[in-house]
């Protein structure tokens, strides 16, 4: 069990490093932009570096044939924080593949 709580904290904090790297591209207040850069940037080592950590104690417990296609679900958290954020569109073929990856993720974790 703790394994997949380590392996879901870990797909977190990737996927947060990503939107923060995401956050610092976009338009900041005049005269800021140095100091917008430099925060999401921050933000997003740190999330990258956690995310990392936690990787290596996943592969210390689970088997990478499983543990790796587990970070499939990045393409979820990162599809839904599009839309839900940033208001960005996501096509039904996209939904579908979300779905798909899902379904993947519920095969290969109940064959455990």
């Amino acid at each position: 069990m703790m394994s997949w709580l380590l392996l879901s904290l870990a797909s977190l904090l990737s996927c947060a490093g990503q939107l923060c790297q995401k956050q610092a591209t976009r338009p900041a207040t005049p005269g800021h932009r140095g100091r917008h850069v430099g925060l999401w940037l921050g933000l997003a080592l740190a999330a990258l570096g956690a995310g990392m950590a936690l990787w290596l104690l996943v592969l210390q417990r689970l088997p990478v044939g499983v543990a790796y296609p587990m970070l499939s679900l990045n393409f979820v958290w990162v599809t839904l924080a599009a839309r839900f954020v940033w208001r960005e569109r996501v096509t039904a073929r996209h939904a579908v593949g979300v779905l798909l990856i899902i379904i993947g993720i519920v095969l290969l974790g109940s064959s455990l």
